[in-house]
């Protein structure tokens, strides 16, 4: 982007100064010199115009490019943040069977002394 703010700034300087140059050395009439002075700035314009719009055109693009990048990315993330969870509530769910059993477990073992005493 800076680039391109530098081109559009290279091509203004560039129209100012030919067009001062141009002017010092005119062996024409004012009315002539005029003429060509405002053909020359409607080039300039025009350049700059079809500049402008070039840069914003790509611009424009390089957005768009970006924000499918982002969703691209921010999908992956969140559904790799999904399979991680999946892992964890299936991690979570096995050791609570594990402490469900083994409280069982000890239940009866209580149970068993409680009968025996």
């Amino acid at each position: 982007m800076a680039n391109t703010g530098n081109t559009l700034l290279a091509l203004i300087t560039g129209a100012a100064i030919g067009a001062g140059i141009g002017l010092l050395y005119a062996p024409e009439s004012g009315e002539k010199t005029r003429k060509r002075i405002k053909s020359e700035s409607d080039k300039a314009q025009e350049r700059f115009n079809k500049k402008y719009n070039e840069t914003s055109s790509n611009l424009t693009e390089k957005a768009k490019k970006a924000r499918l990048d982002f969703e691209e990315r921010l999908g992956e993330t969140l559904s790799s943040a999904s399979h991680k969870a999946d892992d964890i509530l299936s991690a979570m769910e096995s050791k609570l069977e594990e402490l469900r059993k083994q409280n069982s477990k000890l239940n009866k073992e209580a149970e068993t002394k409680a009968k025996k005493a």
